[in-house]
């Protein structure tokens, strides 16, 4: 499931938001991973610093588009793929 209902109260949609940013995050992280690349060589081929893409795979920040258009070219991929990914469980627990 990609989305949630829009009528959820508003503890759940902070939850919600929380889960597509760890979600995403895990999502470019395998991205990037499985091309065999670095946090470093990805970001500075983006003009950015390592830590702005960290942030981004550890779930911390909502990037923006252009920033999303960004990773897109970066790993070689189209804007589609790069947003097309499985939310994370909220439910199960996390070791």
């Amino acid at each position: 499931m990609l989305f949630e209902p829009s009528h959820l109260i508003q503890a759940q949609v902070k939850t919600s938001k929380e889960t597509l940013q760890k979600s995403f995050g895990l999502h470019v992280n395998r991205l990037r991973t499985d091309k065999g690349l670095t946090q470093v060589e990805v970001s500075g081929s983006m003009d950015k610093d390592q830590q702005s893409l960290q942030r981004i795979e550890s779930g911390n920040v909502s990037p923006s588009l252009y920033y999303l258009w960004q990773l897109a070219q970066a790993l070689d991929i189209s804007l589609a793929k790069l947003v097309t990914f499985d939310l994370l469980d909220s439910k199960k627990k996390r070791h």
